[in-house]
């Protein structure tokens, strides 16, 4: 007789979450999970609390109540030096890139090198010039300066400092934004690839259409403080929810679904 698979805990487990600022409530009983080797976005109009949710799942704001389990690790709560080891495991690439000016494009991939491990610089060098390989980008790209760079080339120099120390978890903040449509279709192919080659869990902020139905394999809809849809762009395009609808069905988001029809 065969024996039943239990399903595997899920990378992400965010439960009863409560964020407030103040007397504003943000979040309130707000459930997700996020499956391991899945890309799942997170949407909703302005004012919904995507970010604010994002940055408590990566430790940079406590939630008031609830709990947030990352590798089956409570992290509401959690003591600094527990959370120092816990980052090592996950890179975010923030909206505007963040790269310190001031360095090379190296060094800016190098920075969570020095911090989390004790390599050799030359093997730092090493592993930094891969990364920058890695996320599309020239070899020269390594020498220059983010000032020296498009707008498409910071997003990937970000992208390989959030790739530096072999994450299992990428946290992406509008990876796409401010970026021409050939930039952004080339990029979300960029974290699809790294997906599949890396083995990597990817949970992304967007509000580009395009790439939710492109690069996800499920999209989490928050409002009302919650969570209120979450599946394939197929399904979630479908739901009766009337703050769905009125988010896809608008003229920008039926374009972006017949594109991706049309592209089928």
């Amino acid at each position: 007789m065969a024996l039943s698979m239990e399903p595997a805990a899920p990378v992400i487990a965010v439960r009863g979450l409560r964020i407030q600022f103040g007397a504003t409530v943000i979040h309130e009983n707000l459930d997700l999970d996020i499956r391991r080797g899945e890309v799942v976005a997170l949407v909703g109009g302005s004012g919904s609390g995507k970010t604010t949710l994002l940055r408590a799942i990566i430790m940079l704001l406590q939630p008031a109540a609830g709990s947030i389990q990352l590798f089956d690790q409570e992290i509401v709560g959690i003591g600094d030096s527990a959370a120092f080891r816990l980052r090592r495991r996950f890179g975010m690439l923030f909206q505007q890139g963040a790269l310190f000016s001031s360095l090379t494009v190296r060094e800016n991939v190098a920075v969570p090198l020095h911090e989390h491990t004790r390599l050799p610089a030359q093997r730092i060098a090493e592993i930094a010039d891969l990364k920058i390989a890695l996320a599309g980008l020239p070899a020269d790209t390594g020498a220059k300066l983010p000032r020296e760079l498009s707008g498409g080339m910071i997003k990937r120099a970000a992208l390989a400092r959030a790739l530096a120390l072999d994450p299992a978890l990428l946290f992406l903040d509008e990876p796409t934004s401010g970026l021409d449509p050939v930039s952004a279709g080339a990029f979300d192919e960029l974290v699809v690839q790294l997906k599949e080659s890396l083995k990597l869990t990817v949970v992304m902020v967007t509000h580009d259409l395009d790439t939710l139905w492109s690069a996800t394999d499920r999209v989490a809809f928050l409002g009302e403080k919650r969570v209120i849809g979450y599946a394939p762009m197929r399904e979630l395009t479908r739901a009766e929810h009337p703050l769905i609808r009125a988010y896809f069905e608008g003229p920008r988001g039926r374009a972006a679904r017949e594109q991706m029809c049309r592209a089928k």
